[in-house]
Protein backbone atom coordinates (compact mmCIF):
# COMPACT_ATOMS: atom_id res chain seq x y z
CA UNK A 1 0.00 0.00 0.00
CA UNK A 2 2.67 2.26 0.89
CA UNK A 3 4.18 1.88 -2.62
CA UNK A 4 1.05 2.44 -4.33
CA UNK A 5 0.96 5.91 -2.31
CA UNK A 6 4.18 6.69 -3.29
CA UNK A 7 3.85 5.98 -6.73
CA UNK A 8 -0.04 7.64 -6.45
CA UNK A 9 1.80 10.96 -4.83
CA UNK A 10 4.88 11.30 -7.52
CA UNK A 11 1.55 11.50 -9.97
CA UNK A 12 -0.17 13.78 -7.95
CA UNK A 13 2.64 16.24 -8.09
CA UNK A 14 3.77 16.38 -11.30
CA UNK A 15 0.24 16.77 -12.30
CA UNK A 16 0.19 20.19 -10.43
CA UNK A 17 3.40 21.22 -11.70
CA UNK A 18 1.35 20.15 -15.16
CA UNK A 19 -1.45 22.42 -14.59
CA UNK A 20 1.02 25.37 -13.03
CA UNK A 21 2.76 25.16 -16.53
CA UNK A 22 2.96 27.87 -18.80
CA UNK A 23 2.84 25.83 -21.68
CA UNK A 24 1.00 22.44 -20.85
CA UNK A 25 0.88 21.26 -24.70
CA UNK A 26 4.32 21.69 -25.36
CA UNK A 27 5.51 19.68 -21.95
CA UNK A 28 8.16 16.80 -23.44
CA UNK A 29 6.92 13.60 -21.62
CA UNK A 30 9.90 11.67 -23.30
CA UNK A 31 12.40 14.06 -21.22
CA UNK A 32 9.84 13.73 -17.99
CA UNK A 33 10.29 10.03 -18.69
CA UNK A 34 13.94 9.99 -18.45
CA UNK A 35 14.03 12.23 -16.17
CA UNK A 36 12.30 10.03 -13.53
CA UNK A 37 14.18 7.28 -14.83
CA UNK A 38 17.44 8.95 -13.66
CA UNK A 39 16.52 10.02 -10.59
CA UNK A 40 15.30 6.01 -9.82
CA UNK A 41 18.32 4.44 -10.54
CA UNK A 42 20.52 7.37 -8.63
CA UNK A 43 18.22 6.90 -5.72
CA UNK A 44 18.58 3.26 -6.29
CA UNK A 45 22.34 3.50 -6.14
CA UNK A 46 23.13 5.75 -3.41
CA UNK A 47 20.25 3.78 -0.78
CA UNK A 48 20.58 0.37 -2.02
CA UNK A 49 23.63 -0.79 -3.50
CA UNK A 50 26.03 -1.47 -0.94
CA UNK A 51 29.19 0.30 -3.11
CA UNK A 52 26.95 3.29 -3.64
CA UNK A 53 26.00 2.71 0.02
CA UNK A 54 29.82 3.03 0.88
CA UNK A 55 30.90 5.62 -1.40
CA UNK A 56 28.02 7.76 0.36
CA UNK A 57 28.87 6.99 3.95
CA UNK A 58 32.64 7.74 3.08
CA UNK A 59 32.00 11.34 1.49
CA UNK A 60 29.72 11.90 4.85
CA UNK A 61 32.45 11.21 7.10
CA UNK A 62 35.13 13.54 4.95
CA UNK A 63 32.26 16.34 4.70
CA UNK A 64 31.48 16.05 8.24
CA UNK A 65 35.19 16.16 9.33
CA UNK A 66 35.62 19.12 7.18
CA UNK A 67 32.96 20.65 8.59
CA UNK A 68 34.29 20.17 12.35
CA UNK A 69 37.05 21.79 11.91
CA UNK A 70 35.22 24.70 11.84
CA UNK A 71 34.62 23.97 15.71
CA UNK A 72 38.50 25.19 16.05
CA UNK A 73 38.13 28.58 14.56
CA UNK A 74 34.92 28.90 16.29
CA UNK A 75 36.76 27.87 19.92
CA UNK A 76 39.68 30.25 19.50
CA UNK A 77 37.11 33.27 19.40
CA UNK A 78 34.26 31.92 21.26
CA UNK A 79 36.07 29.76 24.21
CA UNK A 80 33.46 27.41 25.58
CA UNK A 81 30.38 29.23 24.21
CA UNK A 82 31.57 26.94 21.24
CA UNK A 83 31.26 23.49 23.19
CA UNK A 84 27.69 22.29 23.23
CA UNK A 85 28.68 19.98 26.08
CA UNK A 86 29.62 22.90 28.23
CA UNK A 87 27.61 24.22 31.11
CA UNK A 88 25.95 26.42 28.69
CA UNK A 89 24.96 23.86 26.16
CA UNK A 90 23.93 24.76 23.03
CA UNK A 91 24.14 28.72 21.42
CA UNK A 92 22.55 28.32 18.13
CA UNK A 93 24.45 31.67 17.06
CA UNK A 94 27.55 30.41 17.58
CA UNK A 95 27.70 26.89 16.87
CA UNK A 96 25.50 26.64 13.91
CA UNK A 97 25.15 30.22 11.87
CA UNK A 98 29.04 30.70 13.56
CA UNK A 99 30.32 27.34 11.33
CA UNK A 100 28.62 29.02 8.46
CA UNK A 101 31.31 31.74 8.15
CA UNK A 102 34.30 28.75 7.71
CA UNK A 103 32.37 27.11 5.10
CA UNK A 104 32.06 29.86 2.72
CA UNK A 105 35.21 30.24 3.36
CA UNK A 106 36.56 27.23 2.31
CA UNK A 107 33.83 27.56 -0.42
CA UNK A 108 35.37 30.39 -1.87
CA UNK A 109 38.84 28.98 -1.84
CA UNK A 110 37.53 25.46 -3.84
CA UNK A 111 36.32 28.14 -6.59
CA UNK A 112 39.35 30.08 -6.54
CA UNK A 113 41.79 27.49 -7.21
CA UNK A 114 39.19 25.63 -9.99
CA UNK A 115 38.25 22.32 -8.01
CA UNK A 116 34.63 23.33 -8.11
CA UNK A 117 34.64 24.64 -11.36
CA UNK A 118 36.42 21.22 -12.37
CA UNK A 119 33.51 19.08 -10.56
CA UNK A 120 31.08 21.41 -11.62
CA UNK A 121 31.59 21.56 -15.32
CA UNK A 122 31.60 17.42 -15.78
CA UNK A 123 28.80 16.72 -14.02
CA UNK A 124 26.96 19.30 -15.79
CA UNK A 125 27.70 17.61 -19.56
CA UNK A 126 26.54 14.34 -17.84
CA UNK A 127 23.49 16.09 -17.09
CA UNK A 128 22.92 17.82 -19.91
CA UNK A 129 23.51 14.67 -22.07
CA UNK A 130 20.58 12.73 -20.33
CA UNK A 131 18.16 15.86 -19.64
CA UNK A 132 19.23 17.37 -23.76
CA UNK A 133 19.13 20.58 -21.54
CA UNK A 134 21.62 23.63 -22.53
CA UNK A 135 25.06 23.84 -21.40
CA UNK A 136 24.66 26.81 -19.24
CA UNK A 137 21.46 25.31 -17.54
CA UNK A 138 22.90 22.27 -17.03
CA UNK A 139 25.91 23.96 -14.97
CA UNK A 140 23.77 26.12 -12.84
CA UNK A 141 21.51 23.13 -12.05
CA UNK A 142 24.53 20.57 -10.98
CA UNK A 143 26.34 24.41 -9.31
CA UNK A 144 23.13 24.27 -6.71
CA UNK A 145 24.52 21.14 -5.54
CA UNK A 146 27.20 23.44 -3.67
CA UNK A 147 26.47 27.01 -3.99
CA UNK A 148 23.29 28.89 -2.94
CA UNK A 149 20.36 30.22 -4.83
CA UNK A 150 22.25 33.94 -5.62
CA UNK A 151 25.72 32.13 -5.85
CA UNK A 152 25.55 29.92 -8.49
CA UNK A 153 23.92 31.73 -11.10
CA UNK A 154 26.89 34.31 -10.46
CA UNK A 155 29.07 31.38 -12.19
CA UNK A 156 27.12 32.17 -15.44
CA UNK A 157 26.29 35.87 -14.77
CA UNK A 158 27.54 36.58 -18.52
CA UNK A 159 25.15 34.59 -20.42
CA UNK A 160 22.16 35.52 -18.11
CA UNK A 161 21.09 38.30 -20.66
CA UNK A 162 20.82 35.80 -23.76
CA UNK A 163 18.86 33.28 -21.84
CA UNK A 164 15.54 32.15 -22.42
CA UNK A 165 12.05 32.06 -20.06
CA UNK A 166 12.85 28.24 -19.65
CA UNK A 167 16.13 28.40 -18.92
CA UNK A 168 15.82 31.14 -16.11
CA UNK A 169 13.28 29.23 -14.84
CA UNK A 170 15.82 26.24 -14.49
CA UNK A 171 18.53 29.42 -12.54
CA UNK A 172 15.10 29.71 -10.07
CA UNK A 173 14.20 26.32 -9.84
CA UNK A 174 17.48 24.50 -9.21
CA UNK A 175 18.17 27.28 -6.56
CA UNK A 176 15.26 27.13 -4.40
CA UNK A 177 15.05 22.95 -4.25
CA UNK A 178 19.19 23.00 -3.43
CA UNK A 179 21.19 23.06 -0.36
CA UNK A 180 24.16 25.60 -0.13
CA UNK A 181 27.39 23.63 1.23
CA UNK A 182 28.11 26.59 3.32
CA UNK A 183 24.68 25.54 5.81
CA UNK A 184 24.84 22.02 5.76
CA UNK A 185 27.04 22.12 9.33
CA UNK A 186 24.10 24.18 10.38
CA UNK A 187 21.47 21.43 9.57
CA UNK A 188 23.76 18.35 10.87
CA UNK A 189 24.31 20.58 14.26
CA UNK A 190 20.55 20.28 14.55
CA UNK A 191 20.75 16.51 14.41
CA UNK A 192 20.00 15.82 10.52
CA UNK A 193 22.22 13.16 9.38
CA UNK A 194 24.91 14.01 6.47
CA UNK A 195 24.15 11.44 4.19
CA UNK A 196 20.51 12.16 4.03
CA UNK A 197 21.36 16.11 2.71
CA UNK A 198 23.91 14.08 0.16
CA UNK A 199 21.08 12.45 -1.20
CA UNK A 200 19.01 14.83 -1.26
CA UNK A 201 21.56 16.78 -2.94
CA UNK A 202 22.86 14.41 -5.70
CA UNK A 203 18.85 14.56 -6.90
CA UNK A 204 18.91 18.12 -7.56
CA UNK A 205 20.34 18.71 -10.81
CA UNK A 206 18.15 16.36 -13.01
CA UNK A 207 15.32 16.90 -10.64
CA UNK A 208 15.10 20.79 -10.89
CA UNK A 209 15.56 20.43 -15.30
CA UNK A 210 12.86 18.11 -15.46
CA UNK A 211 10.31 20.18 -12.75
CA UNK A 212 11.65 23.29 -14.76
CA UNK A 213 10.80 22.30 -18.11
CA UNK A 214 7.49 20.89 -16.85
CA UNK A 215 6.58 24.44 -15.88
CA UNK A 216 8.13 26.12 -18.46
CA UNK A 217 9.08 23.94 -21.57
CA UNK A 218 11.89 25.15 -23.85
CA UNK A 219 10.06 26.29 -26.87
CA UNK A 220 12.37 29.58 -27.57
CA UNK A 221 15.56 29.11 -29.43
CA UNK A 222 18.48 28.52 -26.98
CA UNK A 223 21.40 30.55 -27.49
CA UNK A 224 24.07 27.95 -28.20
CA UNK A 225 27.55 29.37 -25.61
CA UNK A 226 29.83 26.81 -26.24
CA UNK A 227 32.14 25.62 -23.96
CA UNK A 228 31.64 27.50 -20.58
CA UNK A 229 33.90 30.03 -19.80
CA UNK A 230 34.36 30.97 -16.08
CA UNK A 231 36.48 33.90 -14.22
CA UNK A 232 37.31 31.83 -10.83
CA UNK A 233 39.39 34.28 -9.59
CA UNK A 234 37.00 37.35 -9.70
CA UNK A 235 38.49 40.48 -7.94
CA UNK A 236 40.69 38.37 -5.72
CA UNK A 237 44.37 39.37 -6.38
CA UNK A 238 45.60 35.95 -4.48
CA UNK A 239 43.94 33.09 -2.16
CA UNK A 240 44.48 34.98 0.90
CA UNK A 241 41.78 37.52 -0.65
CA UNK A 242 39.48 35.08 -2.05
CA UNK A 243 39.68 33.33 1.39
CA UNK A 244 39.10 36.85 3.22
CA UNK A 245 35.81 37.58 0.69
CA UNK A 246 34.24 34.42 1.81
CA UNK A 247 34.77 34.29 5.14
CA UNK A 248 33.01 38.24 5.15
CA UNK A 249 30.29 36.91 3.03
CA UNK A 250 29.14 33.47 5.27
CA UNK A 251 29.20 35.92 8.28
CA UNK A 252 26.75 38.65 5.99
CA UNK A 253 25.20 34.91 5.49
CA UNK A 254 25.08 34.05 9.45
CA UNK A 255 24.05 37.38 10.63
CA UNK A 256 21.01 37.75 7.90
CA UNK A 257 20.01 34.09 9.15
CA UNK A 258 20.15 35.12 12.61
CA UNK A 259 18.05 38.29 11.93
CA UNK A 260 15.22 36.34 9.68
CA UNK A 261 14.85 33.89 12.57
CA UNK A 262 14.54 35.83 15.25
CA UNK A 263 12.13 37.93 13.52
CA UNK A 264 10.15 34.76 11.88
CA UNK A 265 10.21 32.66 15.38
CA UNK A 266 8.87 35.80 16.83
CA UNK A 267 6.09 36.25 14.37
CA UNK A 268 5.22 32.64 14.97
CA UNK A 269 4.87 32.82 18.54
CA UNK A 270 2.74 36.29 18.11
CA UNK A 271 0.39 34.69 15.64
CA UNK A 272 -0.65 31.35 18.03
CA UNK A 273 -0.80 33.77 20.69
CA UNK A 274 -3.57 35.13 18.61
CA UNK A 275 -5.09 31.87 17.56
CA UNK A 276 -4.60 30.80 20.88
CA UNK A 277 -8.04 32.30 21.83
CA UNK A 278 -9.45 29.84 19.30
CA UNK A 279 -7.72 27.15 21.11
CA UNK A 280 -5.54 26.42 17.49
CA UNK A 281 -2.01 26.89 16.54
CA UNK A 282 -0.09 27.61 13.34
CA UNK A 283 1.18 24.37 14.13
CA UNK A 284 -1.62 22.61 13.52
CA UNK A 285 -3.11 24.72 11.07
CA UNK A 286 0.41 23.52 8.54
CA UNK A 287 -0.26 19.80 9.79
CA UNK A 288 -3.98 19.66 7.95
CA UNK A 289 -3.14 21.91 4.96
CA UNK A 290 -0.25 19.97 3.87
CA UNK A 291 -1.08 16.63 5.47
CA UNK A 292 -2.20 15.37 2.05
CA UNK A 293 1.74 15.40 1.36
CA UNK A 294 2.28 13.21 4.43
CA UNK A 295 -0.27 10.44 3.28
CA UNK A 296 1.00 10.46 -0.39
CA UNK A 297 4.56 9.69 0.83
CA UNK A 298 3.40 6.39 2.31
CA UNK A 299 4.07 7.62 5.87
CA UNK A 300 2.35 5.89 9.01
CA UNK A 301 -1.03 7.65 9.82
CA UNK A 302 0.54 8.86 13.49
CA UNK A 303 3.85 10.79 10.74
CA UNK A 304 1.19 12.08 8.56
CA UNK A 305 0.17 15.46 10.68
CA UNK A 306 3.92 15.58 11.88
CA UNK A 307 5.38 15.76 8.13
CA UNK A 308 2.12 18.22 7.23
CA UNK A 309 3.76 20.39 10.20
CA UNK A 310 7.43 20.41 9.21
CA UNK A 311 6.09 21.04 5.30
CA UNK A 312 4.37 23.59 6.69
CA UNK A 313 7.16 25.52 9.00
CA UNK A 314 9.37 25.23 5.78
CA UNK A 315 7.66 26.86 3.19
CA UNK A 316 6.44 29.58 5.09
CA UNK A 317 8.72 30.27 7.95
CA UNK A 318 11.99 28.41 6.43
CA UNK A 319 13.87 25.16 6.21
CA UNK A 320 16.22 26.02 9.49
CA UNK A 321 12.94 26.11 11.63
CA UNK A 322 11.59 23.16 10.34
CA UNK A 323 14.82 21.21 10.81
CA UNK A 324 15.12 22.58 13.92
CA UNK A 325 11.88 20.61 14.82
CA UNK A 326 13.16 17.41 12.56
CA UNK A 327 15.78 17.32 14.68
CA UNK A 328 14.43 16.95 18.11
CA UNK A 329 12.63 13.75 16.96
CA UNK A 330 14.65 12.38 14.12
CA UNK A 331 16.01 9.63 16.48
CA UNK A 332 12.44 7.95 17.21
CA UNK A 333 11.68 7.93 13.53
CA UNK A 334 12.34 4.69 11.16
CA UNK A 335 14.76 4.88 8.73
CA UNK A 336 12.49 5.64 5.80
CA UNK A 337 10.23 8.16 7.34
CA UNK A 338 13.17 9.93 8.55
CA UNK A 339 15.29 10.05 5.00
CA UNK A 340 11.88 11.08 3.73
CA UNK A 341 11.45 13.98 6.13
CA UNK A 342 15.10 14.80 5.58
CA UNK A 343 14.71 15.19 1.93
CA UNK A 344 11.52 16.84 1.82
CA UNK A 345 13.01 20.11 4.13
CA UNK A 346 16.04 20.49 2.42
CA UNK A 347 15.97 23.89 -0.16
CA UNK A 348 15.47 27.15 -0.34
CA UNK A 349 11.71 27.08 -1.25
CA UNK A 350 9.93 29.01 0.77
CA UNK A 351 8.28 32.69 0.79
CA UNK A 352 11.20 34.76 2.28
CA UNK A 353 13.16 33.34 -0.89
CA UNK A 354 11.08 35.11 -3.68
CA UNK A 355 12.37 38.50 -2.98
CA UNK A 356 16.06 36.95 -2.45
CA UNK A 357 15.99 35.64 -5.61
CA UNK A 358 14.16 38.65 -7.67
CA UNK A 359 17.11 41.41 -6.10
CA UNK A 360 20.07 38.65 -5.44
CA UNK A 361 19.79 37.04 -8.85
CA UNK A 362 18.33 40.82 -11.04
CA UNK A 363 21.75 42.24 -9.62
CA UNK A 364 23.51 39.94 -12.21
CA UNK A 365 21.49 41.41 -14.97
CA UNK A 366 18.88 43.87 -14.51
CA UNK A 367 17.27 43.33 -18.11
CA UNK A 368 15.90 39.61 -16.67
CA UNK A 369 14.76 41.46 -13.48
CA UNK A 370 11.07 41.46 -14.47
CA UNK A 371 11.37 38.04 -16.07
CA UNK A 372 12.41 36.45 -12.77
CA UNK A 373 9.67 38.37 -11.04
CA UNK A 374 7.01 36.93 -13.18
CA UNK A 375 8.46 33.51 -12.70
CA UNK A 376 9.46 33.10 -9.04
CA UNK A 377 6.79 32.16 -7.45
CA UNK A 378 5.98 29.22 -9.74
CA UNK A 379 9.94 28.53 -9.34
CA UNK A 380 8.98 28.24 -5.67
CA UNK A 381 6.71 25.84 -6.15
CA UNK A 382 8.86 23.95 -8.45
CA UNK A 383 11.28 24.32 -5.47
CA UNK A 384 9.12 22.31 -2.99
CA UNK A 385 8.06 19.87 -5.97
CA UNK A 386 12.31 18.97 -6.43
CA UNK A 387 12.40 17.83 -3.00
CA UNK A 388 9.23 15.85 -2.80
CA UNK A 389 9.75 14.26 -6.00
CA UNK A 390 13.46 13.13 -4.28
CA UNK A 391 11.63 12.05 -0.94
CA UNK A 392 9.05 10.16 -2.87
CA UNK A 393 11.70 8.67 -5.26
CA UNK A 394 14.16 7.34 -1.97
CA UNK A 395 10.76 6.31 -0.13
CA UNK A 396 9.65 4.05 -2.80
CA UNK A 397 13.04 2.02 -3.61
CA UNK A 398 13.76 1.75 0.38
CA UNK A 399 10.53 -0.34 0.62
CA UNK A 400 12.65 -3.06 -1.70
Amino acid sequence: MKAILNLLGIVVVLGILWLISWKRKDVSFKMLLKGMIAQFIIALILVKVPAGRMVVSKISDAVTGVINCGSNGLSFVFGSLADSSAPTGMIFAVQVLGNIVFLSALVSLLYYIGVLNFVVKWIGKAVGWIMGSSEVESFVAVANMFLGQTDSPILISKYLNKMTDSEIMVVLVSGMGSMSVSILGGYTALGIPMEYLLIASALVPIGSIMVSKIIFPQTEEVHEVGDIKMDNKGNNANVIEAVSEGAVTGMQMALSMGASLIAMVALVALINKGLGVFGISLEQIFSYVFAPFGALMGLDPSEILMEGNLLGSKLVINEFVAFEQLGKIISSMDPRTAIMATISLCGFANFSSLGICVSGIGILCPEKKSTLARLVFRAMIGGVAVSLLSAMTVGFIMLF
